[in-house]
């Protein structure tokens, strides 16, 4: 994922942007198990910017370390809107980050079902003093190693909007 040099210039790119503004990020991760920090933090200069990361992968994990109701996972399941929203929100209020982006998905390859196939991922944003943005994507069965990179994609053309106040 590193060797990605799309994404490295992306993520410089946004370091950089985000240096200049001034903020900070926080991720919450559970499909792509920390990728996003990691690309991040490839960046040098990158400790001004990331604030913290949050791999959680399991249900107890995104209630014990970002606050993600038990009862919200148990009614919509983990891989949902409400989750990514609660996600975003929790990593915001458990960090010192102006910004935190979510992401919980099915990577495959099982796991998904007829509601929620293979492909399917959840992303959410959290910006202080601005409503929860969410996005859904269906990125179909290209296999593991590219929904997670499409995932990772997505995450950073989320932070590039709300840096731009979108």
């Amino acid at each position: 994922m590193i060797g990605d040099a799309a994404l490295l210039a992306r993520a410089e790119v946004l370091i950089a942007a985000y240096a200049s503004a001034g903020l900070r990020v926080a991720t919450a991760e559970s499909c792509t198990g920390g990728l996003v920090a990691g690309l991040l933090t490839a960046v040098p200069g990158s400790s001004a910017v990331l604030e913290r990361g949050f791999v959680t992968y399991s249900n107890a994990a995104k209630s014990e370390a970002i606050g993600v109701p038990a009862d919200l996972v148990a009614r919509h399941g983990a891989v949902s809107e409400p989750v990514a929203r609660a996600m975003a929100e929790g990593a915001l209020a458990a960090s010192r980050a102006d910004v935190a982006v979510a992401i919980t998905g099915v990577a495959g390859p099982g796991g998904g079902s007829a509601e929620k196939p293979v492909g399917l991922v959840h992303f959410g944003l959290a910006a202080k003093g601005r409503p929860v943005v969410h996005r859904e994507h269906r990125f179909g069965d290209p296999g593991r190693a590219e929904i997670r990179r499409l995932a990772v994609a997505e995450a950073l053309d989320l932070l590039d909007e709300a840096l731009r106040g979108g």
